[in-house]
């Protein structure tokens, strides 16, 4: 399970304190995969940071009683000078995973060829989510996090792999999904939020959810 009990972030923006989470209480318990609706500007890449232990509340606790994945694009840990190659296998030692299995999951999944064995330096964003991806599909959490859906990619096949390999994730872990798009959020999860003025109101369906964030944000 993730929990977060009474926990509240802020910035300081230069001229105003901008509120991410005020006192905000919730569990997802594993199993219940939660699609979190979020307008731009809300916080939702910091509510997931936080989820992932790379932010610290302010006040309140967040306890994993799990294990949780680090956000969909996060390159924290790779190394830019390093191939995908030496990054996949360093990363597998981290988790205590084999780092051969580690290494052919991703060459197969991202289907760099011979860019596997480059520096991540020289990839252009879409390739570098796509070992991103690779990366945390191939390690074994039992949480993912994932910010605004699938990675950038414009290759067909490789979105259709992964998209494959994420919805059979989905029978056996749990997901977290944030975005500012409803539509993203339907194919990953059931139970929703919205999170809006520093709370985040649960809601048993996408449904309930999207009705609440379109009164908000059309209205």
């Amino acid at each position: 399970m993730l929990e977060f009990n009474n926990v509240s972030k802020s910035f300081w923006t230069g001229t105003q304190r901008k509120v991410i989470l005020d006192k905000v209480s919730f569990q997802v318990p594993l199993g219940e995969s939660l699609g979190i609706l979020a307008p731009n500007g809300t916080g939702k890449t910091t509510l997931i940071k936080m989820m992932a232990g790379l932010e610290k509340p302010d006040e309140g606790e967040i306890r994993r009683s799990c294990r949780v994945s680090f956000p969909l694009g996060f390159m924290g840990g790779v190394v830019g000078k390093h191939s995908a190659m030496e990054n996949s296998r360093y990363i597998a030692r981290l988790y205590g995973l084999d780092p051969d299995y580690v290494e052919a999951f991703c060459r197969w999944l991202c289907g760099l060829e011979e860019y596997f064995d480059q520096p991540l330096g020289t990839y252009s964003a879409g390739m570098r989510s796509r070992f991103t991806f690779a990366l945390m599909l191939a390690l074994d959490f039992d949480i993912y996090l994932i910010d605004e859906g699938m990675p950038n990619s414009t290759d067909v096949a490789f979105n259709r792999k992964a998209g494959d390999l994420l919805a059979e994730r989905l029978r056996t872990t749990t997901i977290i999904i944030v975005s500012h798009q409803a539509k993203v959020l339907e194919k990953f999860a059931r139970k929703a939020a919205v999170l809006m003025d520093g709370q985040l109101h649960m809601f048993e369906t996408l449904e309930e959810a999207k009705q609440l964030y379109d009164y908000e944000t059309q209205g």
